[in-house]
């Protein structure tokens, strides 16, 4: 696996080592061990899946403790831009964001540390998007960051008028009003 370091410390882009032949592929998406060599030691509680068309944008979604989460993220079908923030207030890094490309195609995965909100909008007709939770989903604890927050400065590489949203992420507050955790506190990450 290759493992590469973004401009945030602990966001990860991970590329699986693929086998393929004439009958197709084959990877590991999810090894304990190897993946907690590569600084990935989360003990996954939870798999999501979702099917979205193009224009479909999710997020920037993240869970207040004690339910804070953190996510490993993939295609299998299709194309996103996927989005990690940094929203520990203290933090070196902020509100500012890593942006990467994940695609059936590239197999890419990334790594969302707890800490952060996360949200994707699809580039392509389809994508089937999967991804694992290291805490349960509670509803009364999700939280979440306006998309279009221009302090942010995110280029979501869709025009706007083509965002498919839900009700809930046309009403989240901008950074500056959000409920966010505190980089020396730690409490989101028990």
């Amino acid at each position: 696996m290759n493992v590469i370091q973004t401009g945030i410390e602990g966001v990860l882009i991970l590329e699986p080592k693929v086998f393929g032949d004439a009958r197709g592929y084959f990877f590991e998406s999810w090894n304990r061990e190897a993946y907690a060599k590569n600084g990935i030691p989360a003990d996954f509680v939870q798999d999501n899946e979702s099917k979205s068309r193009f224009g479909v944008l999710r997020g920037l979604h993240f869970q207040a403790p004690p339910y804070t989460q953190a996510k490993l993220v993939r295609v299998i079908q299709g194309g996103v831009l996927d989005i990690a923030v940094d929203i520990r207030r203290g933090s070196p890094t902020f509100g500012k964001h890593v942006a990467v490309e994940l695609s059936g195609e590239n197999k890419r995965q990334l790594f969302v540390p707890r800490g952060f909100a996360h949200g994707f909008v699809v580039l392509t007709e389809e994508a089937l998007f999967a991804y694992k939770c290291d805490n349960r989903y509670m509803p009364s604890h999700e939280r979440g960051i306006a998309w279009n927050d221009p302090a942010l400065g995110i280029n979501w590489r869709v025009n706007a008028e083509s965002f498919i949203l839900s009700e809930k992420d046309t009403k989240n507050p901008f950074l500056a009003d959000a409920e966010v955790f505190d980089y020396y506190d730690k409490e989101y990450l028990l």
